[in-house]
């Protein structure tokens, strides 16, 4: 029987596995306004199950105003996002045997119809488990979730499918004329952990040799950088794009952004998402060149770590998600989203208190919520 952790229960131990890892285009004031039609409503109630919930209080919370029921899992009781659920869970670690059983389970039981997994954690444990679990997983293929955990499988993946691509090395595939600055990256790295600039041969071989991560050189990007969060149906056709640029980030999360009105980079998303075989939420990191062309660096197959910003511009990315999981076929809406809106991010607390039997419970009366509805 799979060990499962329930709201009533304190787990045996506690990891730290699905804890959450911690402008271009047009500039001329066009605020553009999505005309959108009635909101995508699924018939009936989804139950829908997040794993790894970590910090995604704002993903939870915008499906539960979608209208699904939330149940959201963890391995760490202290995850804020499972108490802003309607119902949540403890897991077992996404390494053991009885993982994949134990969200079976909760399917099952909370009568779920959708599972959206909030990092990357788990991708290749559920990417190849979508047979089983009885519900809807959000993810595209296996082969394509393990070449995209991996940069330089990505690169090779991009390069392969006509998508443009930093040109990319091995450490020992570098050549001697290679020109500065370039980056040595982790190959599985997030949130921009062991990424380190080199602007000379001495930099470069200091790097490689101080970096105990298996790691790939890449030519650094001199353009702007900017984020495309798109969503795709069962068949990888985009439905909506909506770009973004990077105003700052830190810990390779963007805390401050705006949407922007950029038919170009809304082009890059659907064709790098159908190109690529996307299913569900992605985004999409790329660089506009001096040139004029764009050079992804990096695609996560999730909801991005901005995903505020897309909701309020008009993405409703949640209400797709759930017509998806109803069986419903719905057609793209390609550039229909707001731009010029900016997102500032800051810090929010989640206060609790000892409850029955060891559980921990809400301090306040009220859960914080977002200031603006979208």
């Amino acid at each position: 029987m799979p060990r499962r952790r329930r709201l009533g229960r304190r787990p045996d131990e506690e990891h730290e596995t699905c804890r959450e890892p911690g402008g271009g285009g047009r500039e001329d004031g066009d605020e553009r306004t999505a005309q959108h039609g009635s909101t995508v409503l699924s018939h009936r109630v989804s139950g829908v199950l997040f794993t790894c919930a970590g910090q995604r209080v704002d993903i939870v919370t915008a499906f539960k105003r979608a209208g699904a029921r939330t149940v959201a899992t963890d391995v760490n009781r202290l995850a804020p996002a499972i108490y802003h659920a309607d119902a949540h869970a403890f897991v077992p670690r996404i390494d053991d045997p009885d993982y994949v059983a134990t969200l079976r389970a909760l399917v099952h039981e909370h009568d779920i119809s959708l599972v959206v997994p909030l990092t990357d954690l788990d991708h290749g444990v559920l990417s190849r488990a979508k047979s089983e679990l009885g519900a809807l997983v959000l993810l595209p293929e296996p082969d394509v979730v393990d070449a995209l955990a991996d940069k330089w499988l990505a690169h090779l993946l991009f390069v392969e499918r006509g998508i443009g691509s930093p040109d990319t090395w091995l450490p020992g595939d570098v050549p001697g004329d290679v020109e500065f600055p370039v980056l040595v990256k982790a190959r599985r790295g997030f949130g921009s952990r062991g990424i380190y600039r080199c602007e000379d041969r001495r930099e470069l071989e200091f790097f490689l040799g101080y970096t105990a991560e298996e790691s790939m050189v890449q030519v650094a990007c001199l353009g702007e950088e900017f984020s495309i969060d798109l969503f795709c149906d069962l068949e990888s056709r985009c439905l909506n794009a909506v770009p973004r640029t990077m105003i700052e980030s830190k810990g390779g999360e963007s805390i401050k952004g705006m949407t922007i009105a950029d038919d170009e980079l809304v082009e890059v998303g659907r064709f790098v998402s159908e190109t690529i075989g996307l299913v569900g939420p992605a985004n999409v990191q790329c660089f506009r060149e001096p040139d004029g062309t764009h050079r992804v660096t990096d695609i996560n197959p999730r909801f991005g770590g901005a995903f505020p910003l897309p909701t309020a511009a008009g993405s409703r990315y949640p209400e797709l998600a759930l017509a998806l999981a109803a069986g419903e076929r719905l057609e793209p809406r390609l550039g229909d989203y707001r731009s010029g809106l900016y997102m500032t991010r800051f810090f929010s607390e989640l206060v609790l208190s000892a409850g029955p039997g060891g559980t921990l419970e809400p301090f306040a009366e009220e859960l914080p919520e977002p200031l603006v509805e979208p």
